[in-house]
């Protein structure tokens, strides 16, 4: 939201935002990009403004006395989806990064590429880029990419985001259950990603995980062509000879089994070898040169809470990363034992998506830390929404890790700063030379700040 807003100010639109609580930096991003943002929801503003559109973020429901009134005085109202589409997607070629997991990544890494290739794209990334100092630009080129959400667009409209956006290239990296709050299963989110694949033209492209067994489930309901990619010899685009160090990683890509570079990229991890071969793949597809698509990979900087280092603390590297899904754990896992090699990983995950809280990824999530030395579980995010036998067993996950661990109980993780009781095993566990690695994608008790400072 905060991204969007920003960006339709730099379109000469004059806008305001209601927020109870807005954090940094975004609250100095909106200030300096001249977005004014007041700390309440109050109906005789929207009454002073009388503004022409009113974006309803989805994480607004019924009863927000904003949206009551501006219900009541029939006010335009749009959800953020749909404004990405109609004022800053328009008739610009559309490229939507679609998945599970790899969404940021891969839009970063794609709108990069595209940048360097001459063709000023404007771009929506959910996170902050580490190539650009904005989330979302409007873009002075003909190419809009987007990171593909296929969360719910609003209170109203419960379809994915992604289907708002008109894709001329569509993107699936991958498709896994996720989002249990509003899909039941597998199968449902399996047709989300039916119904975006069928609003391709003829004249786009979907771009499709080859080495995904579930994508390839969804593949046969459009019109438009498709390409694979993968590490698997019957994908139309292929890393190969991936080669990986604490430098980076370097690899070839095949197009329909011939070479066309060997391409030299600043991170690690199979995974981004796969996203950074997406982002090749749209390049070559707007017509950038392959030296081109070389200059773009080589330049790619990773945005900020992936695999980000954060300093120092007891004498050990502190690294913060936005994995909440096992997968995406787990691939994170690998990609830190190449880029630390000769490093213990401490690794603290915070268990507070509405997926990993309950037990679904029971097994999973235990896989995802057989390369840590140590695991630290944070509190089950509003843990009383299921039964106990709905929830992740936390102590049974304790117990089958067979390594020095800790969790964070039920009743622990009432109190508002149980981050201190895990902070306080780390001070016992860490050494110097370690590497701390944080998985959440929130604050982690407010241990993410309590490591933010060497003491």
């Amino acid at each position: 939201m905060g991204g969007v807003a920003a960006a339709c100010r730099q379109l000469g639109y004059e806008v305001y935002g209601s927020e109870e609580v807005l954090y940094e930096p975004m609250k100095s991003y909106l200030a300096e990009n001249g977005v004014e943002v007041f700390s309440s929801f109050d109906p005789a503003r929207l009454l002073s403004l009388n503004p022409d559109l009113v974006v309803v973020g989805n994480a607004v429901s019924r009863g927000n006395e904003e949206l009551e009134f501006a219900l009541e005085h029939k006010l335009d109202c749009i959800s953020l989806p749909e404004l990405v589409a109609k004022t800053l997607i328009g008739k610009k070629t559309s490229v939507v990064i679609a998945g599970t997991h790899g969404k940021t990544t891969t839009t970063a890494m794609t709108t990069n590429m595209l940048a360097v290739g001459g063709l000023e794209p404007g771009f929506m990334i959910g996170g902050v880029p580490g190539n650009f100092e904005v989330s979302c630009l409007p873009g002075s080129g003909n190419v809009f990419v987007t990171e593909g959400d296929e969360y719910d667009s609003a209170y109203y409209d419960k379809r994915p985001k992604f289907l708002h956006y008109r894709p001329d290239i569509a993107v699936v990296n991958n498709i896994e259950f996720d989002h249990a709050d509003i899909f039941d299963d597998l199968e449902a989110i399996k047709k989300q990603f039916r119904l975006f694949i069928r609003l391709v033209p003829r004249n786009g492209i979907v771009l499709a995980n080859g080495d995904d067994p579930v994508v390839a489930e969804v593949l046969k309901v459009g019109c438009a062509p498709v390409e694979t990619f993968g590490f698997g010899e019957n994908c139309n685009w292929r890393v190969v000879g991936l080669a990986e160090s604490p430098d980076g990683s370097e690899f070839d890509v095949l197009r329909d089994g011939v070479s066309i570079g060997h391409f030299h990229s600043p991170v690690t991890g199979r995974f981004n070898a796969l996203n950074m071969l997406v982002a090749i793949a749209c390049g070559l597809r707007l017509g950038m040169t392959v030296e081109k698509a070389k200059e773009g990979t080589e330049s790619y900087r990773p945005q900020k809470r992936r695999m980000e280092e954060k300093g120092m603390w007891h004498g050990a590297l502190v690294v913060d990363d936005f994995g909440h899904h096992p997968t995406a754990v787990k691939q994170t896992m690998a990609a830190l034992k190449v880029r630390y090699p000769n490093k213990r990983i401490i690794a603290c995950f915070e268990p507070r998506s509405n997926t990993t809280t309950r037990n679904f990824y029971q097994k999973e999530i235990l896989e995802s830390f057989e390369e840590a030395d140590a695991v630290a579980i944070g509190a089950l995010d509003r843990p009383w929404r299921y039964s106990e036998s709905e929830r992740l067993n936390v102590e049974e996950l304790l117990k089958a890790l067979g390594k020095p661990s800790i969790g964070v109980t039920i009743e622990q993780g009432k109190e508002s700063d149980w981050g201190r009781y895990i902070y306080q095993w780390l001070e016992e566990t860490v050494q110097p030379g370690d590497l701390l690695v944080t998985f959440s994608n929130g604050d982690f008790g407010g241990l993410r700040t309590m490591l933010s400072s060497d003491e």
